[in-house]
């Protein structure tokens, strides 16, 4: 193949080198894989309107989010597993995003610590994606851990009490090396069976009334994972957290959830005060990007696609990823008459005919 030219061809490339049970459990969903596909088709129910004649001399991707300034609009998400697509795993991920200057998600089922990732990292911004397990002194050290690391906030996964019938990964018999490594987990999990292992992970007895104890932990700024409606929006809001993620973890949980940049108009609208708003899935270009700051996010964070360079070149895969997804960024921006991020609004996008 000639040099990868967007995201698609670096998934084409990293299906032709991993092993087909690790290329199914990144790429595959849940069920029918209807919200999977639904993420990727909803963008183009959405279509920008673009402006004329406005001063474009100067154009910057740069944004704010959290408090913290990023080259682009768009942060690595939280992908468990890594280690099954290269060697190095997430320490690949976070230094890629560290140079591209931008955020990088350590997944709770990641294969290094908070500290590993901040040590092989060290200028880089990172976050923690959090599982809250059942045994809540492992996870308030954890957290702890990750605010001893200089992490920038806990994003909390609220979508996964139980892992989705992902059917991809049971047709394969797919499991997880028993080498590999999930530092994050208790000792006694981690290997085998996923689902099993994920069954085990997450405290399923948690409400919104619990946030108030994982508050009370840390000082870092709380992130809810996995909003897909108004009432989840408002109640986060009512609860202090410092931003909502639309997520519908890649449609790999609940199979016929909305698209999440169909979902998206209803959280921010309902989102109050403060409160940024994030948005994952279906991401695969930067209109794409474009598209979701229109209708009110703040930025977004991209899975499969880091993925997939990661396991198509490792660091340099990612990195580069994140460059074209930058770029085409900073070329829709031009195009659609806009000189940066927050010059996008909802007069720039509609609905298609």
């Amino acid at each position: 193949m000639s040099e990868p030219l967007n995201v698609a061809d670096y998934e084409a490339i990293a299906r032709e080198r991993l092993d087909a049970g690790a290329y199914g459990y990144f790429a595959g969903g849940a069920g029918d894989e209807w919200t999977l596909a639904e993420n990727v088709r909803a963008f183009n129910r959405w279509v920008l309107r673009p402006r004329m004649l406005v001063d474009v001399g100067s154009v910057s991707t740069a944004t704010t989010v959290l408090g913290a300034q990023l080259s682009m609009p768009i942060l690595v998400a939280p992908t468990a597993f890594q280690r099954l697509a290269s060697p190095d795993g997430e320490i690949a991920t976070a230094r890629a995003a560290a140079s591209a200057g931008t955020v990088f998600c350590l997944s709770t089922l990641g294969g290094y610590t908070p500290r590993e990732i901040a040590e092989a990292a060290p200028a880089g911004l990172n976050w923690l994606q959090l599982y809250w397990s059942p045994d809540r002194g492992f996870t308030q050290a954890l957290v702890e851990s990750a605010a001893e690391a200089g992490f920038g906030a806990i994003a909390l996964t609220v979508d996964l009490p139980l892992a989705g019938r992902r059917e991809r990964d049971l047709r394969a018999a797919f499991e997880l090396p028993p080498d590999l490594p999930l530092p994050n987990l208790p000792e006694h999990l981690g290997g085998g069976n996923f689902h099993a292992t994920l069954a085990e992970v997450v405290d399923r007895t948690i409400t919104w009334r619990d946030l108030e104890w994982l508050a009370g932990l840390t000082d870092l700024p709380i992130v809810v994972k996995g909003i897909l409606g108004a009432e989840d929006a408002q109640l986060a809001c009512e609860h202090g957290v410092a931003g909502v993620v639309v997520s519908n973890h890649g449609g790999r949980q609940l199979d016929g959830v909305a698209a999440t940049i169909d979902a998206l108009p209803e959280v921010v609208e309902a989102c109050t005060g403060d409160v940024t708003v994030l948005l994952d899935g279906g991401i695969r270009r930067g209109t794409d990007v474009l598209k979701a700051l229109a209708l009110g996010a703040k930025a977004v964070l991209v899975g499969r696609a880091a993925v997939w360079g990661l396991a198509a070149h490792g660091e340099e895969g990612v990195r580069r990823v994140l460059e074209l997804l930058r770029e085409e960024v900073a070329l829709a921006l031009a195009l659609l008459g806009c000189q940066t991020p927050e010059a996008v609004t909802p007069a720039h996008v509609r609905r298609a005919a």
